[in-house]
């Protein structure tokens, strides 16, 4: 596992598109392409930037069941995490992942009311390589 989760940490690291999913009120999943996480705490914690008034921070807030995806197109890999995503709206949450040049999404800085952090929590993940996938599960 120790092996697994440092290749899918890695993969996050180069990535330049993630995937995230949300439920929608009616129980069907949405699926969007985002910027790359911000910060990461292994495979276990990922914290992306949105907008306060997102379609998705109205999703989670009503149901926090999510999934991510991080792939590696030239390889053919990929992997799916499973888990909840909370909205932060906390200062500190939000001074933790800001970076120059937010302003460009945010104009009213950091402190900006339409500027939030999606932190998601995995539970668990599927890994394709290889011809092969791995269940497992995330401590």
């Amino acid at each position: 596992m120790r092996d697994t989760e440092k290749t899918i940490g890695g993969m996050i690291d180069k990535t330049t598109i993630s995937i995230i999913s949300s439920v929608d009120e009616e129980g069907f999943p949405n699926t969007k392409a985002m910027l790359p996480p911000r910060k990461r705490e292994g495979i276990k914690h990922i914290y992306f930037t949105t907008n306060t008034s997102s379609m998705r921070v109205k999703q989670y807030t009503e149901n926090p069941k999510a999934c991510v995806y991080f792939f590696d197109q030239r390889f053919f890999k990929g992997a799916m995490l499973k888990g909840t995503m909370e909205v932060l709206q906390d200062n500190k949450s939000k001074q933790m992942i800001w970076k120059d040049g937010d302003e460009m999404y945010y104009p009213k800085g950091v402190t900006d009311p339409d500027y939030c952090v999606l932190k998601f929590t995995a539970h668990s993940g599927r890994y394709y390589s290889d011809f092969k996938s791995v269940n497992y599960e995330i401590e």
